[in-house]
């Protein structure tokens, strides 16, 4: 049974005070102390090591979120172990039935901006509750998509970004009923400390659109992956650091604890006891009622493209692309459908796809070609929540201190390294208060 104590570690954000930092990443451990803030910076390099651990943290799950979130534990200096039903392997070895809902090889896997609703000035209509709350959930998300896009360089600067699948390229929006976090969007405005876009930002002009139906639209700077690719080389990194991965199914937190409640001798080593536990499953063990899955189909084609492309239709329905890049086609996309199980894909619906795309942005057609070259439908369940991920640390009743994260939904990607530096902020929070009310 899990009981949630008062001791609860909540999270939330204040604005950015610079443009190179996310805003600080507050824990509140409600028992011991009022506030304990940890702030999060931009780190240049992760690969100081102290002599002594600092604990071992099991990690539940390696999609995106529990790789990132191991990786970034290993370089704080924890023992970190992975559990995980579903491991990485390549994208064409991975069978989409059966491993339908390891999400991580069937995301598109790159970083848009998704700006907040602008603040409102003296002369403005104030935000309506519901904008209030979509306003403080975009800012925390888009604090994390910096985090990531920060991590991505430092992986291009490290020499690492064609291992890991990394490519940097433009990133292109079309949207027919944009809304005034999208029409606010300046250059200078993408600038400024409220955002801190890096790199390039333009504002396209109407003669740029696909058709008249299009209302705006703007270009910037941004990265995809080919995620298969990525997964691998996180695990790789893993691996190389000392982590220790199994391939197990866990029905809860409960179980890991148990599991590692004494040391284990796996590998020629000893593993020591659990001092905490990371829920990356994506969908949260399957006991949150406010986790519901997402289907979506994409099509993977043979054609490259030269950007990702994403345009928001009037109607509420999506047309976009993803290249995987190394010469291994585009994902063009793509449908999000709420609570529908439905494993097996829709040719009228791929025909639909491709159709929309090639009129969006003709310029994937290259060679004299009239038609996409369709290679392999695909079928994923995103794990997406009520609210927005779940980031937060519990006390659960007969176990121990679990860091939750999950349920980001089609994004996992892009605020993977946020999500990870939260998790890590928020375990050294609970174990040095937990250290600290010993003393």
């Amino acid at each position: 049974m899990h009981l949630r104590l008062s001791t609860t570690t909540t999270f939330s954000l204040r604005p950015s005070l610079t443009r190179t930092s996310p805003p600080p990443l507050i824990v509140s451990f409600a028992q011991r102390h009022s506030a304990v803030y940890y702030t999060t910076s931009p780190r240049e390099s992760f690969s100081i090591t102290m002599s002594k651990p600092k604990g071992h943290v099991v990690v539940i799950g390696a999609g995106v979120i529990g790789l990132s979130s191991a990786l970034a534990l290993l370089e704080a200096n924890f023992t970190t172990t992975i559990l995980a039903k579903d491991l990485p392997a390549p994208f064409e070895s991975i069978d989409p039935r059966s491993q339908i809902n390891f999400t991580s090889p069937w995301g598109g896997a790159h970083n848009r901006w998704v700006p907040p609703f602008p603040a409102p000035g003296p002369s403005s209509t104030p935000l309506t509750p519901t904008q209030q709350a979509e306003h403080a959930l975009r800012t925390r998300e888009h604090a994390f998509s910096l985090s990531t896009f920060r991590r991505m360089q430092l992986f291009q600067r490290q020499g690492q970004d064609q291992q890991a699948g990394i490519t940097f390229l433009k990133g292109i929006e079309y949207l027919e009923s944009p809304g005034p976090e999208y029409t606010s969007l300046t250059a200078q405005r993408a600038a400024s400390q409220e955002l801190g876009l890096p790199g390039h930002f333009r504002v396209l002009q109407s003669h740029e659109f696909p058709d008249d139906k299009v209302q705006w639209g703007c270009e910037y700077d941004t990265w995809c992956v080919n995620p298969m690719q990525y997964c691998l080389f996180l695990l790789g990194q893993i691996i190389a650091r000392g982590g220790k991965v199994f391939k197990r199914d866990v029905r809860s937190v409960g179980e890991v604890f148990q599991l590692f409640s004494d040391s284990v001798q796996e590998f020629g080593a000893t593993i020591p006891r659990a001092d905490a536990v990371v829920n990356a499953t994506g969908i949260g063990l399957g006991d949150d009622e406010m986790v519901f899955p997402t289907r979506g189909q994409t099509c993977l084609v043979q054609e490259p493209c030269d950007a990702t492309v994403t345009r928001q239709n009037a109607d509420g329905t999506w047309t976009f692309c993803v290249p995987r890049g190394f010469k291994a086609g585009t994902i063009i996309g793509g449908t999000k459908e709420p609570d529908n199980w439905d494993p097996k894909p829709d040719p009228e619906v791929r025909e639909r796809l491709l159709r929309a795309f090639e009129g969006t942005y003709p310029r994937i057609l290259a060679d004299g070609k009239t038609r996409l070259t369709p290679v392999r439908d695909i079928v994923g369940r995103r794990p997406t929540r009520k609210g927005g991920l779940r980031l937060e640390g519990e006390v659960v009743d007969g176990a121990g201190f679990v860091m939750h994260a999950y349920g980001l939904g089609g994004r996992g990607y892009e605020l993977s390294w946020g999500v990870a530096e939260g998790v890590v902020e928020g375990i050294q929070g609970h174990l040095e208060s937990e250290k600290g009310s010993r003393l």
